[in-house]
């Protein structure tokens, strides 16, 4: 018997660059963009500091679709997905290996409410057989009785 393992990450960052929606020979949607994530901490002596990661980022599919319409560069977003690493032959006839962040799931955030829902993509592209959720439609009518700034979101 097989011992379980994990392989999932979950970021909350804002895109470095608009998403690239592109299809492979096939028609399977594919969108790639980058994320930048950042910390800080004060060292002892009481300097604030930041250290930026920036991660690649894909998307397959339906999924790859919706990012292409939801997402532009700055906008913030949380994701989930699976870390893969590829390896190719870069012009300099040398080998590389790229690390990059199979997204499965994201939220866009903006103006301080969620601005879309989405899942799907929960597999690798070619047996992917989820239905992706449309980003929830705004109410047009507002109760009357709930005061906008006392929502916590």
């Amino acid at each position: 018997m097989a011992s379980r393992s994990l392989n999932r990450v979950i970021l909350i960052g804002n895109l470095t660059r608009d998403p690239e929606l592109k299809y492979t020979p096939n028609g399977t949607a594919v969108c790639t963009f980058g994320v930048a994530t950042n910390r800080s901490w004060t060292t002892q002596d009481g300097q604030t500091k930041e250290d930026v990661q920036y991660h690649r980022i894909v998307a397959w599919q339906k999924l790859a679709e919706l990012c292409g319409k939801l997402l532009s560069k700055g906008r913030k977003i949380y994701l989930e997905g699976r870390i893969t690493y590829r390896s190719f032959i870069g012009k300099d006839n040398q080998q590389r290996t790229v690390a990059e962040i199979v997204m499965d799931d994201f939220i866009v955030f903006g103006d301080g409410k969620r601005m879309g829902v989405v899942e799907g993509a929960k597999a690798p592209p070619e047996t992917v057989s989820e239905q992706v959720a449309a980003p929830p439609q705004e109410e047009t009518k507002q109760d009357e009785s709930v005061n906008p700034e006392d929502i916590p979101f």
